[in-house]
Protein backbone atom coordinates (compact mmCIF):
# COMPACT_ATOMS: atom_id res chain seq x y z
CA UNK A 1 0.00 0.00 0.00
CA UNK A 2 1.18 3.71 -0.68
CA UNK A 3 1.31 5.90 2.02
CA UNK A 4 1.51 9.98 2.11
CA UNK A 5 3.68 12.10 4.59
CA UNK A 6 2.65 15.61 5.21
CA UNK A 7 5.65 16.96 7.16
CA UNK A 8 7.50 20.43 7.92
CA UNK A 9 10.91 21.07 8.59
CA UNK A 10 13.30 23.84 9.87
CA UNK A 11 15.85 23.37 7.18
CA UNK A 12 19.06 25.01 8.39
CA UNK A 13 20.93 22.09 10.04
CA UNK A 14 20.24 19.87 6.16
CA UNK A 15 21.81 20.04 2.98
CA UNK A 16 18.30 20.13 1.32
CA UNK A 17 15.86 17.79 1.08
CA UNK A 18 17.43 14.83 -1.00
CA UNK A 19 19.97 12.07 0.11
CA UNK A 20 23.21 13.27 0.25
CA UNK A 21 26.59 10.90 -0.11
CA UNK A 22 28.58 12.45 2.67
CA UNK A 23 25.87 15.17 3.97
CA UNK A 24 22.35 14.97 6.28
CA UNK A 25 18.97 15.62 4.48
CA UNK A 26 15.68 15.55 5.71
CA UNK A 27 15.24 12.59 3.34
CA UNK A 28 17.67 10.64 5.24
CA UNK A 29 16.10 11.33 8.94
CA UNK A 30 12.65 10.22 8.08
CA UNK A 31 13.64 7.23 6.02
CA UNK A 32 15.87 6.09 9.16
CA UNK A 33 12.86 7.26 11.37
CA UNK A 34 10.51 5.18 9.41
CA UNK A 35 12.64 2.20 8.78
CA UNK A 36 13.48 1.65 12.61
CA UNK A 37 9.85 1.73 13.78
CA UNK A 38 8.29 -0.06 10.61
CA UNK A 39 11.14 -2.34 11.26
CA UNK A 40 12.02 -2.59 6.95
CA UNK A 41 13.89 -0.37 5.53
CA UNK A 42 11.57 2.27 3.87
CA UNK A 43 12.41 4.73 0.88
CA UNK A 44 10.27 7.93 0.34
CA UNK A 45 9.69 10.27 -2.84
CA UNK A 46 9.18 13.36 -1.59
CA UNK A 47 7.06 16.34 -3.66
CA UNK A 48 10.49 18.57 -4.67
CA UNK A 49 14.04 18.75 -3.49
CA UNK A 50 14.42 21.84 -1.44
CA UNK A 51 18.39 23.26 -1.43
CA UNK A 52 20.07 23.21 1.48
CA UNK A 53 18.78 25.84 4.23
CA UNK A 54 15.54 26.12 2.50
CA UNK A 55 12.13 25.34 5.02
CA UNK A 56 9.33 23.80 4.46
CA UNK A 57 5.72 24.77 6.32
CA UNK A 58 4.26 21.77 4.09
CA UNK A 59 5.89 19.29 2.50
CA UNK A 60 4.43 15.87 1.07
CA UNK A 61 6.46 12.69 0.63
CA UNK A 62 5.21 9.06 0.01
CA UNK A 63 6.17 5.81 0.70
CA UNK A 64 5.06 1.87 0.30
CA UNK A 65 4.21 -0.24 2.77
CA UNK A 66 2.80 -3.57 2.98
CA UNK A 67 1.80 -3.78 6.90
CA UNK A 68 -0.84 -2.25 8.99
CA UNK A 69 -0.60 0.78 11.42
CA UNK A 70 -2.77 3.25 13.11
CA UNK A 71 -1.86 6.64 11.22
CA UNK A 72 -2.89 8.01 15.16
CA UNK A 73 0.20 5.70 16.40
CA UNK A 74 2.92 6.00 13.45
CA UNK A 75 2.29 10.44 13.77
CA UNK A 76 3.27 10.11 17.81
CA UNK A 77 6.18 7.85 17.14
CA UNK A 78 7.75 9.83 14.14
CA UNK A 79 7.41 12.93 16.42
CA UNK A 80 8.99 11.07 19.44
CA UNK A 81 11.89 9.85 17.19
CA UNK A 82 12.51 12.75 14.76
CA UNK A 83 14.80 15.59 16.03
CA UNK A 84 13.34 18.76 16.50
CA UNK A 85 13.54 20.32 13.78
CA UNK A 86 11.33 17.70 11.41
CA UNK A 87 7.60 17.59 11.94
CA UNK A 88 5.00 14.91 10.77
CA UNK A 89 1.73 16.64 10.26
CA UNK A 90 -0.45 13.69 8.83
CA UNK A 91 0.01 10.24 7.44
CA UNK A 92 -2.89 9.25 4.92
CA UNK A 93 -3.08 6.13 2.42
CA UNK A 94 -3.24 6.92 -1.29
CA UNK A 95 -4.18 4.79 -4.31
CA UNK A 96 -1.01 3.11 -5.29
CA UNK A 97 -0.16 5.14 -8.89
CA UNK A 98 -0.11 8.25 -7.15
CA UNK A 99 3.53 9.68 -6.85
CA UNK A 100 4.71 12.72 -4.48
CA UNK A 101 6.05 14.69 -7.14
CA UNK A 102 4.49 14.29 -10.55
CA UNK A 103 0.87 14.03 -9.02
CA UNK A 104 1.28 17.69 -7.74
CA UNK A 105 -0.74 20.34 -9.72
CA UNK A 106 1.57 23.52 -8.11
CA UNK A 107 3.94 24.39 -5.26
CA UNK A 108 3.56 28.19 -3.56
CA UNK A 109 6.80 28.96 -2.46
CA UNK A 110 7.48 32.22 -0.30
CA UNK A 111 10.98 34.31 0.65
CA UNK A 112 10.82 36.77 3.53
CA UNK A 113 12.98 39.67 3.52
CA UNK A 114 13.22 41.43 7.08
CA UNK A 115 13.20 45.32 6.52
CA UNK A 116 15.31 45.84 9.96
CA UNK A 117 17.69 44.28 11.68
CA UNK A 118 16.04 41.77 14.10
CA UNK A 119 18.09 39.61 16.05
CA UNK A 120 15.48 36.69 16.41
CA UNK A 121 14.67 36.10 12.61
CA UNK A 122 17.63 36.44 11.09
CA UNK A 123 18.47 32.68 10.60
CA UNK A 124 14.95 32.74 9.09
CA UNK A 125 14.99 35.90 6.81
CA UNK A 126 17.03 37.98 4.44
CA UNK A 127 17.54 41.24 6.11
CA UNK A 128 17.80 44.46 3.48
CA UNK A 129 17.93 47.43 5.93
CA UNK A 130 17.52 49.48 2.84
CA UNK A 131 14.50 50.96 1.43
CA UNK A 132 12.86 48.56 -1.55
CA UNK A 133 10.10 50.06 -3.47
CA UNK A 134 7.34 47.83 -3.18
CA UNK A 135 5.29 48.91 -5.95
CA UNK A 136 7.92 48.18 -8.66
CA UNK A 137 8.63 45.05 -7.55
CA UNK A 138 5.07 44.37 -7.59
CA UNK A 139 4.70 45.94 -11.14
CA UNK A 140 7.59 42.97 -12.42
CA UNK A 141 5.72 40.63 -10.60
CA UNK A 142 3.16 41.22 -13.63
CA UNK A 143 5.67 40.66 -16.25
CA UNK A 144 6.29 36.99 -15.37
CA UNK A 145 2.35 36.18 -16.19
CA UNK A 146 3.65 36.87 -19.63
CA UNK A 147 5.89 34.17 -19.98
CA UNK A 148 6.31 30.49 -19.84
CA UNK A 149 10.28 29.89 -20.54
CA UNK A 150 12.18 31.03 -17.51
CA UNK A 151 15.86 29.48 -18.29
CA UNK A 152 17.15 33.00 -17.23
CA UNK A 153 16.31 32.43 -13.53
CA UNK A 154 17.37 28.33 -13.69
CA UNK A 155 20.68 27.51 -12.32
CA UNK A 156 23.30 26.35 -14.95
CA UNK A 157 23.55 22.73 -16.09
CA UNK A 158 20.65 21.68 -14.98
CA UNK A 159 19.48 18.44 -16.37
CA UNK A 160 15.65 19.09 -17.30
CA UNK A 161 13.88 18.28 -20.36
CA UNK A 162 12.10 22.04 -20.33
CA UNK A 163 12.00 25.37 -18.77
CA UNK A 164 9.07 25.68 -18.79
CA UNK A 165 6.77 26.77 -15.58
CA UNK A 166 3.43 28.08 -15.58
CA UNK A 167 2.72 30.83 -12.95
CA UNK A 168 -0.13 31.23 -10.93
CA UNK A 169 0.59 33.35 -8.61
CA UNK A 170 3.30 36.50 -7.85
CA UNK A 171 3.61 39.05 -5.36
CA UNK A 172 5.12 40.89 -2.53
CA UNK A 173 3.25 41.69 0.83
CA UNK A 174 3.84 44.30 3.91
CA UNK A 175 3.78 42.28 7.06
CA UNK A 176 4.79 44.37 9.75
CA UNK A 177 9.01 44.76 8.89
CA UNK A 178 8.63 41.93 6.93
CA UNK A 179 8.61 41.74 2.86
CA UNK A 180 7.07 38.61 1.88
CA UNK A 181 6.54 37.48 -1.70
CA UNK A 182 4.91 34.65 -2.47
CA UNK A 183 4.81 33.14 -5.72
CA UNK A 184 3.02 29.85 -7.18
CA UNK A 185 3.38 27.63 -10.49
CA UNK A 186 2.70 24.17 -11.34
CA UNK A 187 6.72 23.47 -11.07
CA UNK A 188 9.78 25.67 -10.32
CA UNK A 189 13.95 25.35 -11.71
CA UNK A 190 16.30 24.94 -9.46
CA UNK A 191 17.56 27.86 -8.11
CA UNK A 192 14.49 29.61 -9.56
CA UNK A 193 12.71 31.66 -6.65
CA UNK A 194 16.01 32.70 -5.60
CA UNK A 195 17.31 34.47 -8.86
CA UNK A 196 13.48 36.13 -9.22
CA UNK A 197 13.33 37.14 -5.83
CA UNK A 198 17.52 38.91 -6.22
CA UNK A 199 16.15 40.13 -9.53
CA UNK A 200 13.23 42.08 -7.63
CA UNK A 201 15.56 43.04 -5.24
CA UNK A 202 17.73 44.47 -7.92
CA UNK A 203 14.50 46.81 -8.98
CA UNK A 204 13.80 47.43 -5.63
CA UNK A 205 16.77 49.29 -4.76
CA UNK A 206 16.33 50.98 -7.96
CA UNK A 207 19.37 49.72 -10.00
CA UNK A 208 17.20 48.47 -13.11
CA UNK A 209 13.57 49.83 -13.57
CA UNK A 210 10.61 47.12 -13.92
CA UNK A 211 10.46 46.83 -17.66
CA UNK A 212 14.11 45.62 -17.60
CA UNK A 213 12.71 42.17 -16.79
CA UNK A 214 11.07 41.39 -20.39
CA UNK A 215 14.61 41.67 -21.97
CA UNK A 216 16.15 39.61 -19.16
CA UNK A 217 13.38 36.75 -19.60
CA UNK A 218 13.70 36.82 -23.10
CA UNK A 219 17.52 36.26 -23.42
CA UNK A 220 17.19 32.73 -21.28
CA UNK A 221 20.63 33.88 -19.55
CA UNK A 222 21.19 33.17 -15.93
CA UNK A 223 23.60 36.03 -15.97
CA UNK A 224 21.12 38.65 -17.48
CA UNK A 225 18.74 38.00 -14.55
CA UNK A 226 20.10 38.88 -10.65
CA UNK A 227 22.05 37.67 -8.03
CA UNK A 228 20.84 34.55 -6.23
CA UNK A 229 18.84 35.64 -2.91
CA UNK A 230 20.28 33.51 0.60
CA UNK A 231 18.66 30.18 1.17
CA UNK A 232 17.14 30.60 4.84
CA UNK A 233 14.43 33.34 3.93
CA UNK A 234 12.91 30.78 1.59
CA UNK A 235 9.97 28.66 2.25
CA UNK A 236 8.01 25.75 0.59
CA UNK A 237 4.64 26.94 1.77
CA UNK A 238 2.02 25.08 0.16
CA UNK A 239 1.46 21.87 -2.44
CA UNK A 240 -2.24 20.66 -4.28
CA UNK A 241 -3.17 17.38 -5.45
CA UNK A 242 -6.31 16.22 -6.69
CA UNK A 243 -8.78 15.75 -3.79
CA UNK A 244 -8.99 12.38 -5.69
CA UNK A 245 -5.56 10.94 -4.37
CA UNK A 246 -6.84 9.38 -0.74
CA UNK A 247 -7.98 6.20 -0.29
CA UNK A 248 -11.16 6.30 2.68
CA UNK A 249 -11.01 3.80 5.32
Amino acid sequence: MRYFLELSYNGKAYHGWQNQPNAISVQEVIEKALSTILNTKISIMGAGRTDTGVHASQMFAHFDYDGDFKSIDIIYKLNSFLPKDVAITSVFEVKPEIHARFYAESRTYNYKISTSKNVFNYDFAYQIQSPLDLEAMNEACKILFQYKNFQCFSKTNTDVKTYNCDIKEAHWTKINEQLVFTITADRFLRNMVRAIVGTMVNIGLGKMKPEELHAIIASKNRSEAGFSVPAHGLYLVNIVYPKTIRIEN
